[in-house]
């Protein structure tokens, strides 16, 4: 077994765990420990765990109620941090926009150990050249016709998804809630909707170029084509790239839901957390189970084991669910009852890390 670092974003700061090589995964703490509780007065509602150049190193989109939003960052695992001497995330002037939060931080590629980009609300996205100490409006996207009829979702209007091609860095892939996805295979300079076939039952028309309220959007392992798309209503698949979308919701026990995980290595392999639907936010039938797909959403399993078993009512947020890459993979997922649990068999027994934690936002996993 291989160390393994957990981050944790919550409505009250960041907590970070530690699983040392050889600890059993069993409970009741699975090996792990908490190494270190951050920025206790602040929402962190965005975070990496950047492994490009060996050690993680952990960069933080928080949010204080004081002073505002702001991107931190440690490379002794929280033993110290850095806020950049100004915004590093920052609309400028001529946008009349200011940042309300950062929705999403995702490291660049590994040819490019010092870029990274943001995705804020309002939405829009942002990339850093200088390792997250600045980052820049990429304007194409902000000044997309489209843009000034996206409306918010129940949760504010959002960009919380960027996904990098492996084969070629210049396609990028965004998703916006509710905006619908976005792809650019110009490094930005220019973005097409991609929405076809994905459905928007809140509007007239019932699969629009745009405005569907997409929650998330995962890249298949092995098929960088291959994309698994959680709706607001609906889970989808494309085959090429995010151009066409299919249902793949036969075998789920609800449509609603706000993350969707592809295994690290495996193929046609994705994971989903279902909700009752958009007016009963809570697990399906409220029954805390996390669903497999291994045939690229022809089916679908529930996976359950060691997870509570009576009534449950702890939703999972878009970014609450991840993976550390390992193989077999460790799976984990927080939830809104501040629970927060892990997988070291591809989600085939689970366990207990922590419990009584503030509302978990996002949670993020690294080989350490």
């Amino acid at each position: 077994m291989t160390d393994v670092l957990l981050a944790v974003g919550t409505r009250k700061g960041l907590f970070l765990f530690r699983r040392r090589a050889g600890a059993r995964p069993v409970p009741p703490g699975g090996g792990w420990q908490r190494i270190g509780t951050h920025f206790t007065d602040q929402a962190v509602s965005a975070l990496t765990l950047d492994t490009r150049s060996g050690r993680p190193r952990v960069l933080v989109g928080g949010d204080s109620a004081h002073w505002g939003p702001s991107v931190f960052s440690s490379r002794d695992l929280g033993a110290s941090w850095h806020e950049p001497g100004r915004p590093a995330v920052r609309f400028p002037d001529d946008t009349g926009a200011s940042l309300e939060r950062l929705w999403q931080l995702t490291p660049g590629s590994t040819a490019e150990p010092d870029v990274f980009y943001a995705g804020t609300e309002p939405a829009a996205l942002f990339r850093s050249l200088d390792g997250g100490e600045s980052f820049e409006l990429v304007r194409p996207l902000w000044e997309h016709p489209h843009r000034e009829r996206w409306t918010p979702g129940g949760g504010g209007l959002g960009l919380h998804t960027v996904l990098l091609d492996p084969r070629d860095t210049r396609r990028v892939t965004v998703a916006v809630s509710t905006g619908g996805v976005y792809r650019s295979e110009d490094d930005g300079a220019s973005w097409a909707a991609s929405n076809a076939g994905v459905s928007a039952v809140f509007l007239p028309e019932r699969e629009p170029e745009f405005g569907q309220c997409v929650h998330k959007v995962a890249r298949d392992a092995v098929d960088p084509d291959r994309l698994y798309l959680q709706n607001h209503w609906g889970v989808f698949r494309s085959d090429d790239g995010g151009r066409r979308w299919s249902a793949i919701e036969a075998g789920l026990p609800s449509t609603f839901g706000f993350p969707v995980l592809a295994h690290p290595h495996r193929p046609d392999t994705a994971y989903l957390f279902p909700l009752n639907a958009d007016s009963d936010r809570v697990p399906a039938g409220r029954r805390c189970r996390v669903y497999r797909t291994e045939d690229a959403g022809r089916s679908w399993r529930g996976l359950a084991a060691g997870l509570p078993t009576a009534e449950h009512h702890g939703a999972v947020l878009r970014d609450a669910l991840c993976t550390d890459g390992n193989d077999p993979a460790g799976i984990y997922f927080g939830n809104r009852n501040g629970e927060l649990y892990a997988s070291a068999d591809d989600g085939e027994s689970w366990h207990q890390v922590a419990a009584h934690l503030p509302d978990v936002l996002c949670v993020r996993a690294a080989l350490a």
